[in-house]
């Protein structure tokens, strides 16, 4: 299995950085502790599943306020040593998940649809999932590397400089797949190929989350999920989340809501993506990244290293990329028409030194 792993991510799991940020997704992956999902699954429920949308919500705030404390105490087991009820928190999860498909805000969109009717709102989506691909990730940080990663058809943002954009924009029709599907691929990527992590990505999982939950009922291996996000998600959708997802893998693109709207076509992005980050942070751990945008380095790079300095420390672990190019609609908008220069890169890095940020990927 070593011949797939990159040189640089053989050792990563070892380090302090990695380890003061991601340190129970390590033990996750190097199957010491259990993953989150996993805990979630032995967690009992005596709600009738057929309750009212309050009688549910009610009956999941009054469990999940215990997890914390069953984490730990699952802590130290072996998931052979496990018990797992008829019905559990996770079925749930999957029962709310599914009644929101009826008047769909899984994103902060909220776009109201009723998904079982194959109507659309922004994403283009029914109820159906569609994978893009699937594959063992050598190119994300090397704490994740093999990362075996699920590319989702459809998105919540329209990102005028996407990378994925067949994928984003349904240029790519993809595959349909369903929780059982899902299921069985990254079963045999973490014992026949030795994956780290499912790494939920896309597009975005966001619209997918219905599936992506029966995607966790149905998987009986220990491996830790990521969610790899645009970090748009509503409140009820991060409460479903919460229990299910290791590491939250955030997308932090703009300092500002103008530039948001300009360039994705989404509003309030700063009040709700800070929001879920403080969120995220409290459910599971963190790992942020920020793609530094040519000529967005006073508006965006400096006031989201400036936030995650003051709400963080050095308690997550933040990615500083200079990977964008432009694609997509990027070469129609002057402002983001070119690569990042070394002299923004350099900019981006001073001020996050100058903010005490040192754990950096």
């Amino acid at each position: 299995m070593h011949w797939l792993i990159r040189p640089d991510s053989v050792h990563a799991l070892e380090d302090e950085g990695v380890k003061k940020a991601l340190g129970r997704y390590v033990e996750v992956s190097k199957n010491k502790k259990l993953a989150k999902f996993i805990i979630t699954k032995t967690i009992p429920i005596d709600v009738d599943l057929s309750s009212s949308d309050e009688e549910l919500w009610k009956a999941h705030e009054t469990i999940i306020k215990d997890f914390k404390k069953l984490e730990k105490e699952h802590d130290n087991k072996d998931i052979k040593q496990l018990k797992f009820p008829t019905k559990s928190l996770l079925d749930l999860k999957i029962e709310l998940a599914k009644r929101i498909l009826n008047k769909c805000r899984f994103c902060e969109r909220k776009c109201g649809v009723n998904r079982f009717e194959k109507k659309r709102g922004f994403c283009n989506l029914d109820i159906q999932s569609r994978l893009s691909s699937e594959f063992l990730h050598m190119g994300e940080e090397a704490c994740l590397v093999p990362s075996h990663t699920l590319f989702f058809i459809g998105c919540s943002f329209y990102c005028v400089f996407c990378q994925n954009w067949t994928i984003s924009r349904h240029v790519e029709k993809g595959l349909p797949v369903t929780g059982s599907d899902l299921a069985k691929m990254v079963k045999k990527r973490r014992l026949m190929e030795g994956s780290r992590n499912v790494n939920l990505v896309g597009g975005s999982p966001t619209p997918n989350t219905h599936i992506i939950l029966e995607m966790l009922r149905e998987l009986d291996v220990n491996i830790p999920v990521v969610w790899n996000s645009n970090m748009y998600m509503t409140m009820d959708t991060m409460k479903l989340l919460n229990g299910c997802v290791d590491v939250y893998l955030a997308d932090f693109k703009y300092g500002n809501n103008n530039c948001a709207e300009r360039l994705s076509k989404i509003k309030n992005y700063w009040e709700v993506t800070t929001r879920n980050h403080l969120v995220a942070k409290k459910q599971a751990e963190l790992l942020i990244r920020h793609l530094v945008l040519p000529n967005h380095i006073e508006c965006c790079t400096k006031p989201i290293i400036e936030w995650i300095a003051k709400n963080f420390d050095n308690k997550v672990r933040v990615n500083i990329m200079a990977q964008y190019r432009p694609e997509f609609e990027a070469f129609k908008i002057p402002d983001i028409n070119r690569r990042v220069m070394a002299e923004e890169m350099e900019r981006a890095f001073n001020i996050a030194r100058d903010n005490g940020l040192t754990n950096l990927d």
